[in-house]
């Protein structure tokens, strides 16, 4: 695991119906990631002002497209693009899996961009209004 992100987030808002389907944006507001065995020094805080747009297809399944900015406890700020499938069909918890893209500046964690990840999400809810993120590196 390079990190877990434990991500919250806002109401969503309804944006309406769209071809095959229906869109919702859902903001994030903060949150805080810890580096796994892969991720070395990858802490810090999720930052307020992202944002999750969501789109419900009409066969059930939901496409998230989630950007946001994670700072690093050395300053270092991360630009997370997370697309997520989340099938609710799959028992017994549903299928919620991603492709994040991280870019990161020149320095400790530019490795990241020259990787692909592969995420995993769970949701909190109704305990807590956030989602928690599992990243990987892809083998």
């Amino acid at each position: 695991m390079v990190w877990r992100a434990v991500v919250e987030v806002g109401e969503g808002i309804d944006l309406g119906p769209a071809r095959g389907g229906h869109r919702f944006l859902v903001p994030i507001t903060g949150g805080r990631f810890h580096a796994g065995p892969a991720g070395a020094g990858l802490n810090g805080t999720v930052l307020p002002g992202g944002a999750d747009r969501q789109f419900l297809r009409s066969d059930g399944i939901k496409e998230l497209d989630a950007l946001y900015k994670m700072k690093c406890e050395d300053g270092t700020i991360i630009t997370v693009r997370n697309r997520v499938i989340v099938d609710p069909t799959v028992q017994p918890t549903r299928y919620a899996m991603s492709v994040i893209d991280a870019t990161a500046e020149a320095g400790k964690f530019d490795w990241l961009n020259r990787r692909i990840l592969l995420g995993k999400l769970t949701s909190a809810r109704p305990a807590r209004a956030c989602v928690v993120i599992g990243a990987w590196l892809a083998a």
